[in-house]
């Protein structure tokens, strides 16, 4: 169950996650499947009135307690997230702040400032890293942690910039009021679907923002374990892709959705592999003599 949850609301994530081992595969599927679920109820109004998604998501919260104390519910996706951190060091603390970002969901869809916006993007999504790491494998301790802490955080900017015009149409807009006062901007310009000259600066600016975050990133993903190395090197290059697409649509995302094609998540893959794989045998074959240094 968790897998086909995965693979029918995460693409991307799915493509990275079937280069982990099947156990691997499992524990990020269950981790994975555990925030959707807890995403849906806080966002999606078929659950009810906010009121009632605010009992919902507070259930959510005590289902994760219980499958760490070990007596999940009757639930497919509690019983393997119950398996998942008896099986890998996943921090409880992490999904506290998921649950916090819930939240802030729940009480608003607008944000004042850049901070309140990274605010939210590290309770919904930077704490994914401090999720998937265990299960990955790392090097570098803390550091490594800090650096794999915005890969979660530079994706949800590329889904917040991706989706602008289907969030506005669900009365959402997480895009901070700082910036629309900054750029002149407002928010029935939006609604009316105009890609303004000052809206593409300001989708320049946050799409650098999120493109830094990446390289942040990156520095953490260089110390994860193989496989999940690999894995996650290609689902991040393959996302931020995403932000390429959204350039050669003119920043328009308010009438267009950003996506990778096949063809370039195939291309991500090769690349990835390449990078990871095929430079380091060329460096050795160009290099026997380390090879050969202590009966290797």
């Amino acid at each position: 169950m968790c897998r086909a949850i995965t693979r029918q609301h995460a693409k991307t994530f799915y493509l990275g996650s079937l280069f982990l081992s099947k156990q691997q595969r499992a524990a990020a599927g269950a981790v994975y499947a555990v925030c959707r679920n807890g995403d849906d109820l806080a966002e999606e109004p078929h659950f009810g009135h906010v009121t009632q998604r605010r009992a919902l998501i507070e259930a959510w919260w005590q289902d994760i307690q219980a499958a760490y104390d070990g007596t999940p519910s009757n639930h497919p996706i509690w019983i393997a997230l119950a398996w998942a951190v008896t099986t890998y060091d996943i921090p409880l603390e992490a999904f506290e702040e998921l649950y916090l970002g819930f939240q802030m969901d729940l009480q608003r869809h607008t944000f004042a400032t850049m901070a309140d916006l990274e605010l939210y993007c590290q309770r919904v999504a930077d704490v994914v890293g401090l999720m998937i790491a265990p299960i990955c494998g790392y090097d570098g301790g803390e550091e490594t942690l800090t650096h794999a802490l915005q890969l979660g955080c530079a994706m949800q900017l590329t889904n917040i910039l991706r989706d602008v015009g289907e969030n506005l149409q669900r009365g959402r807009l997480y895009l901070p009021t700082e910036c629309f006062i900054q750029h002149n901007l407002d928010r029935s310009m939006l609604e009316r679907g105009e890609v303004t000259p000052e809206y593409q600066v300001l989708l320049r600016e946050l799409i650098a923002l999120a493109r830094s975050w990446y390289h942040e990133a990156d520095k953490g993903i260089a110390h994860l374990h193989q496989p999940g190395k690999l894995a996650i090197a290609i689902a991040a290059h393959t996302y931020a892709d995403i932000l390429t697409t959204l350039e050669h649509n003119q920043y328009d995302n308010l009438s267009r959705r950003a996506f990778v094609t096949c063809k370039g998540r195939l291309e991500h893959i090769l690349r990835t592999v390449w990078h990871l794989y095929g430079s380091r045998q060329k460096r050795r074959n160009t290099h026997p003599s380390i090879h050969t240094a202590g009966g290797l």
